[in-house]
């Protein structure tokens, strides 16, 4: 490879305690105690350190039940389309213009806004700036991926899926989440397994794209890719040792599928054999490769431009 076309590079690479049964008078074990009255055995949401929405407990879907960061929770109130339980904001003066709007939107949908202090909002945050506002929320719903690849939906039209091989890192994910969504992607595939899902870090990073962008979670994301080229649609792996420029790839114009690899180790042997091409985006400086949320933001316009 000529030092011209410069050095391919992609994302990451180089390329409480319970009551004991009580024994019966027969010999056997009776039924345990009952909770006492109004006792909570179930809770839909489990509470974190502050109370209210924590997110420990597992939970259906793909996560994004608590909401962190302005922008985040702003956009949460103006999409509309979940329930939200209610906001949280820090009980300091400020003046900035986008915490009054969220108050504002909160109130025409009749969201509660609890005031608290440093101490409690810290407790129940889950990253390391929310901004002093967060949101308890319905948890997001998982996408069909049938839904997606047929391009129906919440964003019909041509599919343009993006697809996330692994990537741990929510920060990554929401950076990933919100550039796909601002360059028109229909929908994204996650893992279930070994992948990082939509934690409150990745809402806030994500700015918003949560409340508009579907999400399918997938069993298997090889197996996924396969039943997806079945259905005509093209598969791009972006992969920093793969030999053909980001700028040259065949597929785009049509129902499309943009696969990112994981940060460090790249693409795995699996997803790689299942894409129709696998293409780099050169790079002619002397570091190696691109943080997988900067690729993911040139991949995913170039395919846009292409549209």
């Amino acid at each position: 490879m000529s030092r011209g076309r410069g050095r391919r590079g992609g994302a990451g690479g180089p390329s409480g305690r319970s009551r004991p049964s009580r024994t019966s008078r027969s010999g056997g074990t009776a039924r345990p105690a009952r909770p006492a009255r109004g006792a909570r055995t179930s809770p839909v949401a489990g509470r974190g350190r502050g109370g209210g929405g924590g997110s420990r407990t597992q939970r259906r879907g793909v996560g994004g039940d608590q909401v962190e960061g302005r922008q985040a929770v702003r956009e949460l109130l103006l999409a509309g389309t979940r329930r939200v339980r209610e906001v949280w904001m820090l009980d300091e003066r400020d003046d900035a213009p986008i915490l009054r709007d969220i108050e504002e939107l909160a109130a025409a949908a009749r969201v509660p806004v609890r005031r608290v202090g440093r101490g409690r909002f810290a407790a129940q945050a889950r990253c390391e700036a929310p901004q002093g506002v967060l949101a308890l929320a319905a948890p997001l719903p998982e996408a069909d991926l049938d839904d997606l690849v047929a391009g129906r939906g919440a964003r019909p039209g041509v599919p343009f899926l993006v697809a996330l091989d692994g990537v741990t890192d929510p920060g990554n994910l929401g950076a990933v989440l919100r550039s796909a969504e601002c360059a028109g992607a229909t929908g994204v595939l996650l893992p279930r397994h070994r992948a990082v899902h939509v934690t409150p870090a990745a809402t806030k990073a994500a700015a918003g794209a949560v409340e508009h962008l579907p999400i399918a979670v997938v069993g298997g994301l090889p197996a996924a890719l396969a039943r997806m080229r079945g259905a005509g649609m093209h598969v791009v792996g972006l992969d920093g040792a793969a030999e053909t420029s980001l700028y040259d790839l065949v597929g785009g114009e049509g129902p499309v599928c943009l696969v990112l690899g994981a940060e460090g180790r790249g693409l795995s042997r699996l997803v790689r054999e299942r894409c129709d091409e696998v293409v780099a985006i050169p790079m002619v400086g002397r570091l190696g490769s691109l943080n997988v949320s900067a690729a993911a933001a040139l991949a995913c316009f170039e395919i846009a431009r292409r549209r």
